[in-house]
């Protein structure tokens, strides 16, 4: 793996004030053993078929769901096909993977590993959470007979750790605000790692729009965008009224990576209770999204996803902490498949002046990597 980036690496002490991913780490996942990715505000991973780059992806937004409190079982409905291929069973049949994240923030980087049995019993079976070189968290499976981890937490006080039984099939360090008290510095301190963790891993859109789902006119609805994109004309309904001076950015970028004159994007009813989306071409010339090109398409769903925010998004942003404290990370699967040279550039130099802004990250897998790195991209190149 080798890394190629335009940026300058952060001056010494300096702490983000958002929390955000820093580092993914593999230690065993799929074809990645022993990987590790460091993660800027624009990450894209670059590589031929096969090696990795949508695993890594994959990763990221298991650990994501994972922090959000989702079970084993509905983050990894066929674990085994992350086992990877060489590893060999141990005497009790056992085979599984391990991942891991970095979170930087104000409580400076705090690192995650979770190591998941897959055969027999999908499970976790060891976690730790550590800052500074101190673990907070660890839990290790001690009885294979019963669904919990034996866990052990930071309490600098007497005794010096407090122990106690953590569901097999969640993050404990997801389940920590409910168990820990925090009447010590050292729970204080465990509890303000473990908020920075999940906040960072909560926030995440993984984006992979389907062109032939986004022909058709769609019902009004919560004008919440899904993650193919199905309802790409009622998001436009939407936002076009919500922010004029974001829709115009919109406009923009549709009209540099779009062929023929784009004066407007917008949304009309169709029918009784449907919307459509259209290109206005100027002249009196209306152009409906279902006659566009799947590479069109895909380009102009992932610049909305660009220049939209949380709120038009489906996903699980942590309540209890004020927006303005959170970074939303988008992952995009083949963000330029399907796209030629000019809309790939076009594509990555928008998403290069939205992450400067500090309030969005993309992490996402290309094919081109000279174009990507052209546009001012962190790319991360990998091999088979």
């Amino acid at each position: 793996m080798t890394l190629t980036s335009p940026e300058a690496p952060a001056g010494p002490g300096a702490r983000p004030d958002r929390p955000s991913i820093t580092e993914l780490r593999l230690a065993a996942f799929a074809g990645h053993r022993r990987a590790r990715f460091p993660l800027g505000p624009l990450t894209l991973f670059a590589g031929p078929s096969g090696s990795g780059k949508t695993g890594a992806l994959r990763a990221y937004e298991a650990l994501a769901r994972l922090g959000g409190g989702a079970g084993l079982h509905e983050v990894f409905p066929d674990p085994v096909a992350y086992v990877p291929e060489r590893a060999r069973p141990d005497a009790q049949r056992r085979r599984g993977f391990r991942i891991g994240c970095t979170a930087d923030g104000p409580e400076g980087p705090v690192r995650l590993d979770v190591a998941v049995q897959a055969e027999p019993d999908l499970r976790i079976v060891g976690e730790r959470l550590t800052a500074g070189g101190l673990v907070l968290l660890e839990t290790a499976l001690r009885d294979p007979e019963r669904p919990v981890v034996q866990a052990a937490w930071h309490t600098a006080g007497l005794p010096p750790v407090t122990r106690g039984p953590l569901p097999d099939d969640r993050l404990g360090t997801a389940l920590l605000p409910l168990r820990v008290a925090g009447r010590t510095d050292g729970e204080r301190q465990v509890l303000a790692a473990a908020e920075q963790m999940v906040v960072a891993l909560r926030s995440v859109f993984a984006c992979d729009p389907v062109p032939d789902r986004m022909r058709a006119a769609v019902p009004l609805g919560a004008g919440r965008l899904l993650r193919g994109c199905d309802n790409l004309a009622e998001v436009l309904w939407r936002t076009r009224s919500e922010c004029s001076r974001r829709h115009g950015q919109l406009v923009a970028a549709v009209r540099a990576g779009c062929a023929g004159p784009v004066t407007e994007v917008f949304a009309e009813q169709w029918g009784d209770s449907r919307v459509r989306a259209l290109l206005d071409r100027g002249d009196g010339i209306r152009t409906p999204l279902g006659l566009l090109g799947d590479g069109e398409l895909r380009y102009l769903a992932l610049a909305l996803v660009l220049l939209t925010g949380p709120g038009v998004l489906e996903v699980d942003q942590a309540g209890e902490v004020p927006a303005a404290l959170q970074t939303l990370t988008v992952l995009a699967d083949g963000l330029d498949r399907g796209l030629d040279v000019r809309q790939a550039g076009e594509l990555v130099r928008l998403a290069v002046r939205m992450c400067e802004r500090g309030h969005i990250r993309l992490v996402g897998t290309v094919s081109d990597a000279p174009a990507a790195e052209a546009a001012g991209a962190t790319v991360v190149h990998l091999r088979p």
